[in-house]
C-alpha cells in the first residue's frame, strides 16, 4: 500500500491486465505513460500484469484491462472466469472490441490457410472464428485503437478514481483533421480514406500523412458505409471489401461492407453455413 493510501486509509482498485491473442501494444501503451506511471501505481494497486511485472493474481479484481481477441478453446474459459471474477471489465484495443487483423480469417476456411503457414497445421489447435470480447461476456467499457490512445486510457482511469462516466469520444476522424489543419485526401488528392466513419482517437495520425485512414478505432455512431462508398471519391465499390478488411474488419457496419463484395481479398469461403462464435450465448450476461 503507497503512504498516500495508508494515510487516507481507503482500498486502492484492484487491477489487472490481461492478453489473449494480440501483440501486446496496447498493454505496452500503458507502461508508455511514463510521466503518470507513479500516480496511477499510488491509485491502483496493479495486482496482475505479466507485460510489466512477475506479480501474479488470480482474481478477484476491480479493474481489469483485457487486451486480445478470443481465438481458443482455453483463452474462452479463462475469459468466463476472470468475468466471474471481475467487477469492471474495460476490453482495450481493436483485438479485444472488433476481433483485430486475425478476425479477417473468419471469413476463410481453417484449413488451406493453416496450410500456408504452418508447417505442422493439425497442431495449431483454434476456434472456428477469432471474435471479440464482447461476443461472450458483458463488457463494462472499452478503449479502441490499434493500439489505443493514452490520453483516452488516462481519461478511463481518471474516471475509475472519481466514479463518473468516461468522457470518450464519438466523432469522426475529419473532426481531428479540420481541427490540426490537415488537407483532406479525398478532395485533394482522390485518395480513399475510412475517416468520414471511423472514430477518432488516432490524431489523424494518416490523413496528417497524405494517406487515406484504414479505420483502427473502428466504426463512430451510426456510420453511413453505404453513402461514403458511393460518393467518396477512391472508394468505389471494387476496391470497398478491400479498404474495409484491416483492423476492424469484423465490427458492423464494416462487416456488413466485406460481406456484400462476397469477404476480403483472397478469402476463401468455408463450405456450408457461416459457424457461429463460440460461447455466443453467454453474452448480455456474466457467466
Amino acid at each position: 500500500m503507497s503512504p498516500s493510501s495508508r494515510r487516507s486509509g481507503t482500498r486502492r482498485p484492484r487491477v489487472g491486465v490481461v492478453k489473449f491473442a494480440s501483440c501486446d501494444g496496447c498493454q505496452l501503451t500503458l507502461l508508455d505513460l511514463e510521466d503518470d506511471l507513479l500516480t496511477i501505481a499510488e491509485r491502483f494497486d496493479i495486482v496482475e500484469f505479466p507485460e510489466a511485472t512477475s506479480r501474479r493474481s488470480a482474481g478477484p479484481f476491480d479493474v481489469l484491462l483485457v487486451e486480445g481477441s478470443i481465438s481458443t478453446d482455453e483463452q474462452l474459459e479463462e475469459l468466463l472466469r476472470l468475468r466471474r471474477e471481475t467487477t469492471t471489465l474495460v476490453t482495450i484495443g481493436a483485438c479485444a472490441t472488433a476481433g483485430g487483423i486475425q478476425a479477417i480469417r473468419n471469413w476463410s476456411e481453417f484449413g488451406p490457410w493453416a496450410a500456408a503457414v504452418y508447417p505442422q497445421p493439425e497442431l495449431v489447435a483454434s476456434l472456428a472464428m477469432a471474435t471479440p470480447v464482447a461476443d461472450h461476456v458483458v463488457v463494462d467499457a472499452e478503449l479502441r485503437g490499434c493500439p489505443i490512445d493514452p490520453g483516452q486510457l488516462l481519461e478511463l482511469l481518471t474516471a475509475l478514481v472519481v466514479g463518473r462516466r468516461p468522457q470518450l469520444p464519438d466523432e469522426s476522424v475529419c473532426a481531428e483533421c479540420k481541427r490540426r489543419g490537415a488537407t483532406c485526401v479525398v478532395v485533394a488528392a482522390g485518395v480513399a480514406c475510412l475517416g468520414p466513419v471511423t472514430r477518432t482517437g488516432c490524431g489523424a495520425l494518416c490523413p496528417v500523412f497524405g494517406r487515406g485512414c484504414y479505420g483502427c478505432f473502428g466504426p463512430r455512431g451510426d456510420a453511413n458505409v453505404r453513402s461514403l462508398i458511393a460518393n467518396a471519391a477512391g472508394l468505389d465499390p471494387s476496391v470497398a471489401a478491400a479498404r474495409f478488411a484491416g483492423f476492424t474488419a469484423w465490427a458492423e457496419p464494416f462487416r456488413s461492407v466485406i460481406d456484400s463484395h462476397g469477404g476480403p481479398p483472397g478469402a476463401t469461403p468455408a463450405p456450408g453455413p457461416a459457424p457461429t462464435p463460440a460461447g455466443m450465448p453467454q453474452r448480455g450476461g456474466r457467466s
